[in-house]
């Protein structure tokens, strides 16, 4: 075998993979063995010249967003463009052909990677063959399955914005060797981009980036960081969080609605509180497990908790004003007159047989100031008058010192008898009348004290009402985005 023959064996075993005709063939030949290519060798004429790379990004889809391992993975086809010095050929020479494809491993390829790559082959791309033209620009386009972290803010969620960064640069090369510059300007190409379900994208802008390392202060690197901007799609947390939420806290305010002889108060706000917190279990399924911020759906979750669980405090409160009674409780009179008078009015509250108004309250206060005064003033002399009289009631008692002046006169058995009787029967009297005029200041205490009770259930509907609605705007207006 002649060395010719031997040298075109060798070169096709060199080249094993590539297919190509006679042309190709002789192009291939002329490169890798005529000109002995070398592939290590960086392709410019002069080694103080930086190769000019230009790169580019086309994003196919956002596979997933990993919240809790700080990932996102996409589907991209990298494009790199530059120019080797070392390949080219007349095309005219061999039959017009202007391009060829070789595999990646036997040319010079920049060893562009991705920076920040969370992938455990750190490079994500299948290394497709190289197309090289005539005039030795090489074209590459890579495609591959890229995982990279991302820092995931989750201060908004659901109503989150994430920018997700893919940092591109080579590895080994400074700018004085190879010189990055982005393809499209803009950013990456997003024509042939697939919609995720749970993401939106609102664009893919790029930067390039000069950084000096501490190792090589003289030397600058480049890279390009293309930042991938996303936005939730809120519609199934609004209809699997927010709106439950809603309608619970919504429900808590029904506790305050519901009689207090009913039973079933506190029940009702405990009950609300255990589905809060079953929804606030299935929030924390999605969120990362961060401590650097609270997700506004978090938030919004406790301060609805909170306000069930002071509404349960205040159950408690209306429950035992509920069930007051004037053998253990003495009604105090800020209760009588702040809420039983005043807080009703400002309520607007009406209590059957009492005109609720400013005047008639005022009214009142003043008669309640003269009771109390004569009151005590009758109770004195009433003291003095037993004590010198024991039996001292009106014609009553005039009858009795007539009585008395008859038996002077008519001593007999059967008028100190009488005498006897008249006094029994008068004690019992007085015992019933006042067990019942005991019973009816009971029942109008008892009263006092359910109405009061309804006048802080009411208070407290409101209240927990006001908040309520105050918490859920404020959650609505602090969020970026809700449209």
């Amino acid at each position: 075998m002649d060395s010719a023959a031997l040298n075109l064996f060798l070169t096709l075993i060199f080249l094993s993979g590539v297919y190509a005709g006679i042309n190709e063939r002789a192009i291939l030949n002329d490169i890798f063995y005529n000109r002995g290519y070398n592939s290590m060798e960086r392709p410019v004429a002069d080694e103080k010249n930086a190769l000019n790379v230009s790169f580019g990004v086309t994003l196919q889809q956002i596979i997933q967003v990993e919240e809790k391992s700080q990932c996102i993975i996409t589907n991209i086809w990298v494009n790199m463009l530059w120019h080797d010095s070392n390949l080219g050929w007349n095309a005219t020479k061999y039959g017009g052909v202007s391009e060829v494809r070789l595999p990646a491993n036997k040319i010079w390829k920049p060893d562009i990677l991705m920076y920040n790559s969370a992938d455990e082959s750190f490079d994500g791309t299948y290394h497709t063959n190289i197309v090289v033209y005539s005039d030795g620009t090489c074209f590459w386009l890579p495609p591959g399955m890229f995982k990279s972290t991302c820092n995931i803010d989750i201060t908004w969620f659901p109503f989150d914005d994430q920018f997700c960064q893919l940092k591109f640069g080579s590895w080994t090369y400074d700018g004085l060797n190879i010189n990055m510059w982005p393809t499209n300007g803009k950013g990456g190409d997003l024509q042939s981009f697939i919609k995720n379900g749970e993401w939106d994208l609102i664009g893919m802008p790029v930067k390039k980036n000069t950084v000096f390392y501490d190792c090589c202060p003289d030397n600058p690197y480049y890279d390009l960081t293309y930042t991938i901007h996303i936005r939730r799609r809120h519609l199934y947390y609004i209809c699997n969080l927010v709106v439950p939420s809603i309608i619970l806290s919504g429900l808590a305010l029904l506790v305050f609605i519901l009689p207090p002889d009913a039973g079933e108060k506190i029940g009702l706000g405990i009950t609300i509180m255990l589905s809060l917190c079953m929804l606030l279990m299935i929030a924390s399924d999605s969120l990362p497990k961060s401590s650097d911020a609270i997700p506004l759906l978090v938030l919004y979750f406790g301060a609805v908790m909170i306000i069930c669980s002071f509404s349960i405090l205040a159950t408690v409160l209306v429950l035992s004003l509920h069930h007051s009674s004037p053998g253990h409780h003495t009604m105090p009179v800020w209760v009588q007159r702040g809420i039983c008078e005043w807080l009703a009015w400002i309520l607007f509250m009406k209590r059957p047989g009492r005109t609720m108004t400013r005047k008639a309250i005022l009214e009142r206060s003043v008669q309640i100031e003269m009771q109390e005064k004569s009151s005590k003033s009758l109770l004195a002399n009433v003291v003095g008058e037993d004590e010198m009289h024991p039996l001292t009631n009106g014609t009553f008692t005039g009858g009795m010192k007539a009585l008395d002046s008859f038996e002077n006169q008519h001593i007999s058995t059967h008028t100190c008898s009488t005498r006897s009787e008249l006094r029994a029967i008068h004690k019992e009297l007085k015992t019933i009348t006042d067990k019942m005029k005991q019973d009816d200041e009971d029942n109008v205490v008892i009263a006092d004290w359910k109405y009061a009770a309804s006048v802080i259930d009411r208070l407290c509907l409101y209240l927990f009402s006001f908040l309520i609605v105050v918490i859920s705007l404020g959650v609505v207006l602090s969020a970026p985005h809700v449209v």
